[in-house]
């Protein structure tokens, strides 16, 4: 991988990390158009990383609100905290027994093309709910559906924050929550995701040049930034649905490729 192309797949991570569109399918969706083998998981590492970044700076306030809350024995901020936690089980728990099937499925890439259609389907499912928002607060059946919810999107084509906000406003949550929600759920996922792979950086040694890795980092961050902006954007004009045309565009543009050509 040369460092324009470690640029590019860098801006997809970034770009898609935090829009409900999956990044997991369009690195999968990019590979497969530039032919290209990464080896190692030494990219994958420094785009987990940049894009927790990400959020980690786009939701500062929010968690150093937390953390104060917790250090003072808040007991509103340390039911926050559990919520979170709760959310997370399920997939760390899915995804630590089940870690090589699911790679599995990234080896297929017919499997990003049918999911990013159902991926479509759930969003476009959301177009009623915006706008029509019970204000609910989060409770700790909310959060375990949410985290039910990101479990589907261990498949590569079905997007994390596409699920989780759709089931939290089909659950009457306010938007504005449900996207901070979502991405605050995301930190352990992507800082789990990175870590487990660290193991097998330190085993396998570089494979990649420091430059393109350093690109990719770079783009990754601060595209997520702009993503996280984006998505938080298309909530309040209740535009959030109408990803789901890219979603089937994608889906059945890449299935018709893999048709004719793989």
């Amino acid at each position: 991988m040369n460092v324009w192309e470690a640029v590019f797949l860098g801006f997809l991570q970034g770009a898609t990390e935090f829009l409900p569109v999956s990044s997991s399918g369009h690195l999968v969706v990019g590979q497969t158009l530039l032919g290209l083998e990464i080896q190692g998981v030494q990219f994958e590492v420094a785009v987990h990383l940049a894009t927790l970044i990400s959020v980690l700076f786009m939701y500062r306030g929010r968690l150093i609100e937390l953390l104060h809350g917790t250090l003072r024995r808040d007991v509103a901020a340390w039911r926050y905290v559990g919520l979170l936690a709760l959310a997370t089980l399920p997939a760390g728990i899915v995804g630590g027994f089940l870690r090589d099937p699911i790679e599995g499925l990234f080896e297929s890439p017919f499997v990003p093309a049918t999911a990013f259609l159902v991926t479509g389907a759930i969003l476009w499912s959301t177009r009623g709910a915006l706008g029509r928002e019970e204000g609910k607060k989060l409770g700790w059946r909310a959060a375990l559906l949410l985290g039910l919810a990101q479990v589907f999107a261990l498949v590569p084509g079905i997007s994390r924050s596409g699920t989780t906000v759709a089931m939290a406003l089909w659950l009457g949550v306010a938007a504005e929550e449900a996207a901070a929600f979502s991405f605050l759920m995301a930190i352990p996922v992507i800082g789990g995701a990175g870590l487990l792979q660290i193991s097998d950086v330190a085993r396998e040694g570089l494979t990649l040049s420091g430059t393109a890795l350093t690109a990719s980092f770079v783009v990754a961050a601060i595209t997520g930034i702009f993503a996280i902006k984006a998505f938080v954007v298309s909530l309040e004009r209740k535009a959030f649905h109408r990803f789901a045309i890219y979603c089937w565009a994608l889906g059945a543009g890449f299935l018709l490729y893999l048709f004719a050509f793989a």
